[in-house]
């Protein structure tokens, strides 16, 4: 078994280019005002191009009118969304693209539940984020990349884990020194980083990435010799 990659919140060509060569399965692209990762539509479109051909392109969105994410998908063709908000199943569905849901770990919500009411995603996104964080000042609260880990206990043993109905991707947090061990302990989907990877918000730092795509495969590797398919 393999776990898949996805680094976001990318802003830059060089740092697409580079992942694209790591073969990262998912690239994200943050399309939330507010965010220090944010994109426009524009900017996104034009990274679309680094992208390799086999690899997802992820819009990510929070609370955004539909017709603000449909007016970025006519600029910006991703092939996957990601939501991050109060959005229901029916307004994730809506768009007519695979999607994955963010869950607020923070809130230490039942995952089984989560599934259930998000049968029609792709994947749920398990982030150390709060649904009732408030922003401190007028600036929108962002949730996700805050570079902190949630408790890996509220993930089901991974037997558990692997009976939900939809697949299970971790963030939060996650860097190379720390990836390995999430990875033997919750047996996800996929992992998801961020701020684990970068030199500062919205620009990756190369040694960083190719660390973290090395540990993923090191951790991968002592994953399958303890259970030999």
């Amino acid at each position: 078994m393999r776990t898949r990659i996805k680094f976001c919140g990318l802003t830059r060509a060089e740092d697409v280019i580079f992942a694209a060569r790591l073969g990262v399965d998912a690239l994200g692209f943050v399309l939330v005002p507010g965010s220090k990762r944010w994109v426009s539509a524009e900017h996104a479109a034009a990274l679309l191009h680094c992208i390799g051909p086999l690899a997802h392109s992820v819009g990510l969105f929070q609370n955004a009118p539909a017709e603000q994410v449909r007016a970025a998908l006519k600029i910006a063709p991703f092939s996957l969304l990601q939501f991050h908000g109060d959005e229901d199943a029916d307004y994730c569905s809506s768009f007519g693209l695979p999607y994955w849901k963010a869950v607020p770990m923070a809130d230490r919500p039942s995952l089984s539940y989560c599934a259930n009411a998000f049968r029609s995603a792709q994947a749920l996104l398990l982030d150390s984020h709060s649904s009732l964080q408030k922003p401190i000042s007028n600036t929108p609260h962002v949730a996700g990349g805050t570079g902190l880990s949630f408790d890996w206990n509220l993930i089901p043993d991974p037997a558990g884990a692997q009976g939900l109905p939809v697949p299970m991707v971790l963030a939060g947090g996650l860097k190379s020194e720390t990836v390995g061990a999430a990875i033997l302990r919750c047996k996800p989907y996929a992992v998801d980083v961020s701020s684990g990877i970068e030199a500062s918000a919205g620009i990756k730092d190369f040694d960083k990435m190719r660390a973290f795509v090395r540990a993923v495969a090191c951790a991968d590797q002592a994953a399958n010799a303890q259970h030999p398919q």
